[in-house]
């Protein structure tokens, strides 16, 4: 192995260092006056007790879960009860990836309201700035643990091996534990922050905006202070796990894929197996050059176009650089003779063709999300169309709109699979996933800054600070709703390709040679898993459900009985709420976590892994579906309720906020909150999750099964030799 492979975990050391400096100059700036920091004290307390409390729960799980994994890892020749320390890392580095964005997010919030008291360009660079310090921690985390585990393993198990040795193989088997730590802790944290954050919103808005009239953000809103730590724990923790564990597993992916790909190269056939770590480190630099040009100029005037062109500029010109220096190291790293994979060959220029059908994919998929999604754009202008005529056709709307958003995503996700196969097989799949998350960081910046934006509103309305203050940061918000589910569509495309790649290293490793649809149990079996995201899609809606309720009422109980509080005299009891949200996001969050984990073991014992494969295969198409239209469902619904702020006009007549259309409008959006912060970003790593549950267990159940399948096999030969041997043998092979 190459000392190249050192660059990997450089480049996360920059991006930590680069993440600690732009972290510093946040804490520095003006944080406001004394009602203001008391606030942010509040929502900042909240959280950290919101997240110790999830953090104390997840850590009894990481021991069981690593124990088994020890256990099964020693008692499999090809692993190591080493595979333990790999998840307990994983899920460490995940949990530490959130906590990192909870508390920039917790700084930059009441500074960016700060901030916009001066200007929008300002308030602007401040809560960007928050989000790239989360953005290049998730990604300088990643990239420092995968790469630096990786050294470790392969000096520990295959020193100066090939790349095809069976010792390689076994390390990555190993590291493959990492990426299981990494997206169990995504889930539960996704999962968890989502039923948070949307418990507290919904109660929010159905009691202090439709019921009492009373704007977002009212500090009168006993349910104001859980809803602004929602927007922590939901939208940064929850997303900055969440994106750590995606860009672990497309990494992985790769690399799994990598380590079979036959190569006659100078560093001994590994690198199929770097090139995608190296890539990695090559988008962290490249998104560390893209935050400079996220700015606007203080004459840029109050819009949300210039705003969303600086985004722009930061996103397309990360994405044009890494490109560009991805050519270069493909074409130097990989060798000149072409590569052969299962059976396709390849050359090196064909792999950098893959890695631009990932970058185009995940382009298209992000202006596809913002059209769906984006105020002024077809979509959200019919939604408010609707809303004239009452709160169910506002629904049904929006319910059309989300379904017809999947066609556009799916053809474009269709052809990539089809065009990265064609260059180079199913590497060429893995590494235009890997190609897509390359500028990871700059994509999960851009997503960081809307939850920051939202709170520096919320602590501007609760302040009473001037009112074009709060006219800033919603500009910001409103922003940062359609590149929240841009993220959210990009993230589904790479969970897409990310679990196909897995799909395909799974099968390789359990010994498969073909998934056959024509098996009952493999047919079944697919249906089930076609199933598993629509269970997980009710279990965390009906959690929001049941603790918004829960809310409203407790919300209803404090107007009622606290003496003084509509008056604005008597004072809100807003840690109640707190509880009500916390209590609910901890016990909810288990049964769909435990789904995703357990259900891949239970068909893969108990059933066998060709119908695991089929299993796999139907929880991915579902999956993807229901994430597309979740969550650009949710993100039209949101924006379309945000438009009525400015006003809007239907059958010519102009309607604002308290109109009785603006009520339906936020009906939809309570309805699409859970759809786009809940279950539908839980989506992508629902099936990713799946996908290397299966993968860490297909060793132990090549051997179960191929023990099992051996047995009848010999027994019958033995009375029917030839014409069984050819029956099974066409039976395998199918």
């Amino acid at each position: 192995m190459s000392n190249i492979v050192y660059l990997v975990p450089a480049a996360g050391i920059l991006a930590l260092i680069y993440t600690f400096i732009r972290f510093s100059w946040v804490a520095r700036q003006d944080a406001g006056n004394d009602r203001m920091q008391d606030i942010a004290r509040h929502i900042a307390e909240g959280a950290m007790a919101f997240l110790k409390a999830e953090y104390k729960i997840l850590s009894y799980f990481v021991i069981i879960a690593a124990l088994l994994l020890g256990y099964m890892g020693s008692q499999n020749a090809g692993s190591s009860y080493l595979i333990f320390l790999s998840f307990v890392l994983g899920a460490v580095f995940s949990a530490l990836a959130g906590f990192i964005g909870m508390r920039v997010a917790t700084k930059a919030n009441v500074r960016t309201a700060q901030a916009a008291r001066s200007s929008l360009a300002k308030a602007l660079n401040v809560s960007f700035t928050g989000g790239s310090v989360m953005g290049l921690g998730v990604a300088g985390l990643a990239v420092l643990g995968l790469g630096s585990l990786f050294i470790v393993l392969i000096k520990l198990f295959a020193p100066d091996v090939m790349a095809t040795d069976p010792l390689v193989t076994k390390a990555i088997e190993v590291l493959t534990g990492f990426s299981l730590g990494a997206e169990s802790i995504a889930m539960f944290a996704r999962v968890g922050g989502g039923i948070y954050t949307k418990a507290a919103d919904v109660g929010a808005d159905l009691v202090g905006k439709v019921e009492a009239g009373i704007p977002e953000d009212d500090p009168r809103n006993p349910a104001t202070i859980a809803d602004n730590v929602g927007d922590n724990v939901g939208d940064v923790a929850g997303m900055g796990a969440d994106l750590f564990g995606s860009y672990v597993a497309t990494v992985l992916a790769t690399m799994v894929l990598g380590h079979e790909t036959q190569a006659s190269d100078a560093f001994n056939g590994y690198s199929p197996i770097l090139l995608p770590m190296l890539i990695a480190g090559a988008g962290i630099i490249f998104s560390i050059i893209g935050t400079f040009f996220v700015r606007i100029s203080d004459s840029a005037g109050i819009s949300t176009t210039a705003v969303q062109r600086a985004l722009n500029m930061g996103n397309w010109g990360s994405i044009i650089l890494t490109a560009i220096v991805a050519y270069f190291i493909t074409n130097w790293l990989l060798p000149d003779t072409p590569m052969e994979l299962r059976g396709f060959s390849f050359t090196k220029l064909q792999v950098f063709g893959s890695i631009a059908v990932g970058l185009v994919v995940g382009t298209l998929m992000s202006l596809i999300t913002e059209y769906y999604t984006a105020m002024g754009r077809g979509p959200v202008t019919s939604i408010i169309q609707q809303s004239g005529t009452g709160h169910a056709t506002n629904v049904i709307g929006g319910l059309a709109v989300g379904m017809e958003s999947t066609c556009l995503p799916i053809l474009v996700l269709a052809g990539g699979i089809y065009g990265s196969y064609a260059f180079a097989g199913l590497y060429g799949v893995a590494i235009a996933a890997a190609g897509m998350m390359a500028t990871t960081a700059m994509q999960l910046a851009i997503d960081a800054f809307g939850p920051i934006a939202d709170n520096a509103g919320g602590i501007a309305e609760m302040s009473e600070l001037p009112k074009d203050v709060r006219e800033k940061t919603d500009i910001l918000d409103a922003v940062g709703n359609t590149t929240a589910a841009t993220g959210k569509g990009f993230a589904i495309a790479s969970a897409a390709l990310t679990s196909l790649a897995l799909f395909a290293a799974f099968v390789g490793v359990a010994g498969i040679t073909g998934i056959n649809i024509y098996k009952a149990d493999v047919l079944a079996c697919l249906f089930v898993g076609g199933m598993i995201p629509f269970v997980f899609s009710s279990l965390a809606i009906r959690a929001v459900g049941q603790a918004a309720m829960a809310m409203v009422e407790e919300v209803r109980r404090q107007f009622r009985e606290i003496p003084g509080i509509m008056e604005g005299t008597g004072k809100p009891e807003y840690e109640k709420c707190v509880a009500i949200s916390t209590k609910a996001s901890i016990q909810k969050m288990l049964l769909p976590g435990a789904i995703a984990l357990l259900s891949p073991l239970i068909i893969g014992f108990l059933v066998g892994p060709e119908a695991l494969g089929g299993f796999l295969a139907g929880a991915t198409v579902s999956g993807v579906l229901m994430g597309i239209f979740q969550n650009n469902a949710g993100g039209a619904w949101d924006n379309a309720k945000k438009s009525f702020e400015k006003g809007v006009v239907i059958k010519g007549e102009t309607y604002y906020k308290k109109s009785e259309p603006h009520k339906a409008s936020v009906t939809g959006d309570t309805v699409g909150d859970p759809f786009k912060d809940t279950s539908g970003p839980s989506m992508n790593i629902l099936i990713k999750l799946m996908s290397i549950v299966s993968l860490v267990i297909a060793p132990t159940l090549a051997a179960v099964w191929h023990t099992k399948d051996a047995a009848p096999a010999a027994k019958v030969i033995k009375h029917e030799p030839v014409k069984t041997v050819a029956v099974h043998t066409t039976a395998y092979a199918h």
